[in-house]
């Protein structure tokens, strides 16, 4: 009896442990998966309860509808406006931190300061600064003598003003996971470069980046996947009449906007649940790509 028990025990015991994991996840993760895909096929509204089965009206809609393709539009555009430039700074930054420097403890916690800071705080503070009449940057550049710009009219403008919050929020989130990676590139191999001349940018180029570039390819995925969904930066950014659409002429609504729009704003959530099934589709191809791309790169370096 007692045998019977212990083998019972070693082999259920393990899955036991790992049980609330996969409860949690099916609850949470999987049902509303699954349920928001049946609800996509679905004319389904909050403001009636009879919900007429449509099949795949929703995503046949979706594909010609021109405001999806706009907010699709913006979200790669902030993305790769923010993306880039936050992950090059980020590396550039670990970098310098990877050096002995006085106070690096100080230095290093001040990077993630950025994130630790509540989102709507920070877009409401850079709302203000990107303000047209009383704005600092349209103050600093009056000084310069340059004109006053209307961050929020403009599609290129406005985007960019996004593209900043996001880059000055997770620079510094990037950077501490690049300069983990890098204190475990032996310092033999920087010593042995430094002997032979090369500068700084030229052991980050030929040592560093080649030896995280395992590292530089998880941010770049996790960095698409959270670009693909901003949605509170664009959503205070415009905060008024205009917030759900992204401005007057929706110059600056993302996929998560158009989404909430749709869902909250016009209380459909058959096309809403169409919308979050393009999205996750777009994030997955998304994700897919750059993993294929840096992996190629990868192979040629």
């Amino acid at each position: 009896m007692k045998s019977w028990l212990y083998r019972a025990d070693v082999k259920a015991s393990p899955y036991l442990y790992i049980s609330p994991f996969f409860l949690v996840f099916g609850a949470l993760g999987v049902f509303p998966l699954l349920y928001t895909a049946w609800v996509s096929l679905h004319k389904w509204s909050l403001l009636s309860e009879q919900h007429t089965f449509v099949g795949i009206d929703n995503y046949t809609h979706l594909l010609h509808d021109s405001f999806f393709w706009n907010a699709l539009g913006n979200t790669v555009s902030i993305w790769v406006l923010s993306t880039v430039p936050q992950l090059v700074l980020a590396l550039l930054l670990a970098h310098i931190l990877n050096n002995r420097l006085r106070g690096e403890t100080i230095w290093r916690t001040g990077l993630l300061l950025p994130n630790l800071a509540s989102v709507a705080a920070v877009a409401i503070i850079f709302g203000q600064l990107f303000g047209r009449d009383f704005g600092l940057i349209n103050w600093v550049l009056g000084l310069a003598g340059g004109g006053h710009i209307d961050w929020h009219a403009g599609t290129a403008t406005s985007q960019l003003a996004i593209s900043i919050m996001i880059i000055w929020r997770w620079t510094g989130y990037n950077a501490l996971i690049y300069l983990a990676a890098m204190q475990a590139v032996p310092d033999s191999l920087h010593e042995a470069a430094i002997i032979d001349g090369a500068s700084s940018l030229q052991r980050l180029r030929k040592i560093t980046i080649p030896a995280i570039r395992p590292t530089i390819i998880f941010t770049v995925i996790v960095s698409t996947i959270g670009g693909m969904q901003v949605f509170t930066e664009p959503l205070l950014f415009g905060a008024g009449s205009n917030s759900l659409t992204g401005g007057s002429d929706r110059q600056f609504q993302t996929l998560s906007l158009y989404l909430y729009e749709v869902g909250f704003g016009r209380y459909d959530f058959g096309y809403a649940s169409a919308t979050a099934w393009m999205m996750f589709l777009v994030i997955a191809l998304a994700a897919i790509g750059n993993y294929l791309l840096t992996r190629r790169i990868r192979r040629a370096g």
